[in-house]
Parts: C-alpha cells; sequence; structure tokens
C-alpha cells in the first residue's frame, strides 16, 4: 500500500503521519500574553534540533478562522517562552491544557498546575513539571496555516535527582516521560532496551562480510 500525498487530502495525511510518527515528544508551553495572562498548552509537534546554538522547534497550526493561537501570538509578541517536559504525574493535567479556553483563562489554573519563576525570561515554567527549557525566540517561519517558531534555549530547570551530577547522564528509573502517539492516545517510556554500539557490526563480522 502506497499514498501520493500530493493527492491525499489533507486529513488523511494528517492521520497518517500522525498515527505513524510516534511516540513525539511533549511540550508543555508556557507563555504570557500582553496583559499579562499565563498560557500553556501542549504541542507534540515538537523536538530538539540542535545543541550549539541549543535549540527547540515548535510547530503550532493557526485557528480555522485564520487567527493565531494564543501560545504563537504570545510568543511572537515576547519573543519567549518556556518549553514543559511531560512526565506520567502530569499527563492528566497535560491533556487538560488542550481545551480550547478564553485568552484572559490561564490553563495552569484550571487544571491544578502550579507557576514557578523562570529566571532567563518572563513566562514562568511549571513547578511539576520534571523539566523545563526556558527560551528565546530565535526565528520564526510560516507555511501555509503554520508558524514554525525556532526557540533557543536559555536556561534548564530540571527535578532534583534526574541528573547525575558527575555524569549528566538522566536517572531513566525516576524520569518516565510520556510520548503522543495521536488523538487522544500516548504512550509510556518504561518499556526501553539497550543495543551495544558495535552488536550490529560484530554479527557481519561474524557472518564474514566485513
Amino acid at each position: 500500500m502506497d499514498f501520493n500525498f500530493d493527492r491525499l487530502e489533507r486529513t488523511l495525511r494528517y492521520k497518517l503521519l500522525t498515527g505513524l510518527v510516534v511516540p513525539r515528544p511533549i511540550a508543555l508551553v508556557t507563555s504570557l500574553s500582553a496583559a499579562g495572562v499565563v498560557n500553556a498548552a501542549p504541542f507534540s509537534f515538537f523536538n530538539v534540533l540542535a545543541d550549539e546554538p541549543p535549540i527547540v522547534i515548535l510547530s503550532i497550526e493557526d485557528r480555522a478562522s485564520g487567527s493565531m493561537k494564543d501560545t504563537g501570538r504570545n510568543i511572537i509578541e515576547r519573543r519567549e517562552f518556556v518549553v514543559n517536559l511531560v512526565d506520567e504525574s502530569i499527563a492528566v493535567q497535560m491533556h487538560g491544557c488542550s481545551n480550547d479556553m478564553p485568552p484572559e483563562v490561564s490553563e495552569l489554573k484550571v487544571v491544578g498546575l502550579t507557576e514557578a519563576p523562570s529566571l532567563s525570561v518572563s513566562p514562568p515554567r511549571i513547578l511539576e513539571a520534571p523539566a523545563a527549557l526556558e527560551c528565546t525566540l530565535y526565528s520564526d517561519i510560516s507555511i501555509g496555516k503554520r508558524r514554525i517558531l525556532i526557540g533557543q534555549v536559555r536556561h534548564l530547570h530540571v527535578r532534583d535527582g534526574l541528573v547525575d551530577p558527575q555524569t549528566f547522564r538522566i536517572d531513566m528509573c525516576l524520569y518516565q516521560p510520556v510520548g503522543r502517539l495521536f488523538a487522544n492516545r500516548y504512550c509510556r517510556t518504561g518499556g526501553q532496551f539497550s543495543l551495544e554500539k558495535n552488536a550490529y557490526l560484530e554479527q557481519l563480522e561474524q557472518a564474514g562480510r566485513t
């Protein structure tokens, strides 16, 4: 089975892409409106793309009316935001933040998450999040009805105990992020496994193929 995306209608392309490119990390983004209201919204069209400079990317679709969503407007106006990562402990609240609420209402207050001060940007981070990346807007690109927002990470907050101070490795026994699948489906990351770096090369050598 194959699909020509040039001929496939948009809703079907979306179903295929979001159903197959999984799991996707979730950014629970906090931003500030011009009136000082804290907005929080989850996005799974998100990832980290570079470390020098440290770059993250968000893809935010405009509303059906053509107006920008609160998060996109806030980021473009203030040029700063916070990416709060999501683990199992705040998954339900994260999903609650996806409900459409008026601009004057803070999603954090509705779902019961706590604001905490950031150190490098104005929007607050989420106290309960396992990690928060304070970002400034590096660049923005309009593609159709989407805004591709590129942020540069300026400061990182991590829950105590998650990072080994000697090796800077993350303790995956304590960090349990969730991933987005599609619709209202998510996944846990507890079923992990490791592959040795040279295992495949060793197999080739044993087969006499190198």
